[in-house]
This record gives C-alpha cells, sequence and structure tokens, in this order.
C-alpha cells in the first residue's frame, strides 16, 4: 500500500484530500497509480511528491485509532486531484 508524501519530508506526514469536507488519506494499492497521481499534484503545481509505501494494516490502524478518514484506491479506479 502506498500513500503520497513530499520528496525529502516523508516522515512528517502524507497529502490528505479535501473529501466530503474532510481530509481523507488516499491509500494506494497499485504503486504505480501512486506515482501517477503524485505527478498530477505537481502538474497543479505542488511541490514534487512521491509514492512512500506503508503497512497497510498499520496505516489503517492509525487511521481508525485517531477516527482519521483515508480511501483505499483500487488499481481500477481512477483518481484525480480536486482543482483549487
Amino acid at each position: 500500500m502506498y500513500i503520497i508524501a513530499l520528496k525529502g519530508k516523508e516522515k512528517e506526514g502524507a497529502y490528505s484530500v479535501e473529501r466530503e469536507g474532510l481530509k481523507t488519506l488516499y491509500l494506494f494499492l497499485d504503486k504505480d497509480d501512486a506515482i501517477r497521481y503524485a505527478r498530477l499534484l505537481e502538474a497543479n503545481d505542488y511541490p514534487q511528491m512521491c509514492a512512500v509505501e506503508v503497512d497497510a494494516d498499520e496505516a489503517i490502524g492509525t487511521c481508525k485509532k485517531y477516527n482519521h478518514p483515508y480511501y483505499v484506491i483500487r488499481p481500477d479506479q481512477i483518481v484525480i486531484p480536486p482543482d483549487f
């Protein structure tokens, strides 16, 4: 499983998207999908991003523990960054 983070600051946090009024962590099952999403962010003037591999159970467990919304992106789904 993969998250998106700022390159060089991977240990400082993950990218979240505003979804239904809440910051939601996207968890990608496929690394290529995470990389593609990161490139789309960069094309929208975000700083350089990267895909970071995380343990699925740990990531989801942490989200549940702190009641933080998350969404698992499957390879058959298409997601694009929101326009700002």
